[in-house]
């Protein structure tokens, strides 16, 4: 031991030789202390509140404002070059995001055209508050899955349809106050216990659920189970093999062959992204086209038939929150609101990270609450930023949210002039969408990654995966967090 607490190297001389100095001990601090440093770190990491330190009371009030509305920080420096770039790029998600909307609302049980609406004010109100360039808004295959199991298990949408609308609208609510007061009281880190295995497991069982539900539009049958597990839809559909419809059957491949081709031709070539993005919007005009001088309804194929005109009427007074239904609507809002945020996060962080920009997690949390609360009373249902949209957002150049502010124009010129042309849209169209749109959240290559490094995320995955395909959408979510915190609990020891 040298003076002064140094110590000597071994195999070293003492003269000449280099010392070690020991780090001190840090000194015990209280444990209240210490209970406030650990909170510090967990809720503000980032310390939000430095910007405000020392400045004059107006200049506070701005920082404030653009803390909650970001676009009043960029829109000073924003250019017309900027503009030409999201003008294009909007419209180019409004093709897709125009036939994905009306399929979504399908799978929710909801009529047609309230997908149209949930494509319009949920996008303006997330190009104010929102803090991801490429985020593109809208409804999303899962959170409408979610919707439509956990409500119609409680109210049927044919047998009651205002109820379960409002139901939906509800839901929405107390999934968008859930989703903003997470992100309020900066609790981002709850969305943490969603593992990438989990997600992976979970999106695949969902999509996988999803298109074999989408065969009773394939198929043409008027009957189907509302249940969501595989033996349940292959008992249904082998049960009324005499109801199959050929025309529709041959109808759904062709279609289907078609968004999966123009897809091969956009992965293989990025440049032509645009030739995948306007597939959707390019079949169902060509597919209403076809119904409708051939007169194929008149043989057995199914249509949307009408939509009504103009924009989203308010739906305030239509929120229930009466004790018979609050359980069912605020489960469902807290359910849906939770995988939909998991989702939308991810999605904007993948995007903010090939461009090299930071998205704040806690804002976008706030965002997306407050855009589900300002839909759930316009007749929208919940949204998020689905990544099919985004990537064709971003493949399309966006340089700023204006692409969502234009993709809400298109939308809104189409319930204003353009909705009853959809009235001989065949629904075997949107089933062929909707499948084309699973495959692709089917990530078989992630899943065999987990098995060559790491076989215990590899077992979360498929827990998740077989828990929605075996047993139910929530049920798999349920199974996904548990086997998530199982697997946290085994890394840590």
């Amino acid at each position: 031991m040298g003076i002064g607490g140094e110590v000597e190297l071994p195999g070293m001389a003492r003269e000449g030789a280099e010392f070690l100095h020991r780090v001190p001990v840090p000194p015990e601090r209280p444990f209240f202390e210490t209970i406030k440093t650990n909170l510090k770190e967990t809720f503000f990491p980032d310390d939000p509140f430095r910007q405000f330190r020392g400045q004059p009371v107006p200049r506070r009030l701005l920082l404030g404002l653009q803390y909650f509305l970001p676009i009043l920080e960029w829109a000073p420096r924003y250019t017309f070059d900027f503009f030409k770039a999201d003008l294009v790029a909007g419209i180019t998600i409004a093709s897709l995001a125009i036939p994905q909307g009306i399929s979504y609302a399908k799978l929710a049980g909801l009529p047609p055209i309230y997908g149209l609406y949930s494509s319009f004010v949920p996008p303006l109100v997330y190009a104010m508050m929102g803090s991801s360039r490429d985020l593109a808004v809208g409804t999303v295959a899962v959170a409408s899955l979610l919707i439509g199991s956990l409500l119609e298990k409680e109210v049927s949408p044919t047998q009651d349809p205002t109820l379960y609308l409002h139901l939906a609208f509800t839901a929405t609510f107390f999934a968008g106050v859930l989703q903003a007061s997470l992100g309020l009281l900066r609790l981002g880190f709850v969305v943490d216990f969603l593992s990438h295995a989990t997600i992976v497991g979970f999106m695949a069982g969902s999509a996988t659920v999803v298109s074999l539900q989408q065969l009773k539009g394939i198929l043409g049958l008027q009957h189907f189970t509302n249940s969501t597990d595989v033996v349940s839809v292959m008992k249904s559909i082998f049960s009324q093999t005499h109801q199959w419809k050929w025309q529709t059957a041959l109808m759904g491949i062709a279609f289907l062959f078609y968004l999966l081709l123009t897809r091969f031709i956009s992965k293989r070539r990025p440049k032509f992204f645009w030739v995948s993005a306007a597939a959707p919007l390019t079949m169902v005009i060509l597919a209403t086209l076809s119904v409708y001088l051939s007169n194929a309804e008149d043989h057995g194929v199914q249509v949307i038939g009408e939509l009504k005109r103009g924009l989203n009427p308010p739906s305030l007074t239509q929120l229930t929150f009466s004790s018979t239904n609050l359980t069912t609507a605020l489960k469902t809002g807290l359910v849906a609101g939770i995988v939909a945020l998991a989702e939308g996060i991810a999605v904007g962080r993948s995007f903010a990270m090939f461009k090299n920009y930071h998205i704040d997690g806690n804002k976008e949390m706030i965002a997306f609450g407050m855009m589900n609360i300002a839909g759930s009373v316009t007749s929208c249902y919940l949204t998020t930023g689905p990544f099919s949209r985004s990537a064709v957002n971003y493949n399309a150049g966006c340089k700023t949210a204006v692409s969502n502010i234009v993709m809400a124009t298109a939308v809104m010129f189409t319930l204003l002039f353009l909705t009853p042309l959809f009235r001989h849209t065949p629904l075997v169209v949107l089933s062929s969408i909707i499948i084309s749109a699973m495959l692709g959240l089917i990530d078989y290559e992630a899943a065999f990654h987990l098995w060559q490094v790491d076989k215990v995320d590899f077992c979360v995955c498929m827990a998740a995966f077989l828990g929605v395909v075996f047993g139910s959408v929530e049920i798999g979510l349920i199974i996904a967090v548990r086997t998530c915190l199982i697997n946290q609990a085994f890394h840590m020891k």
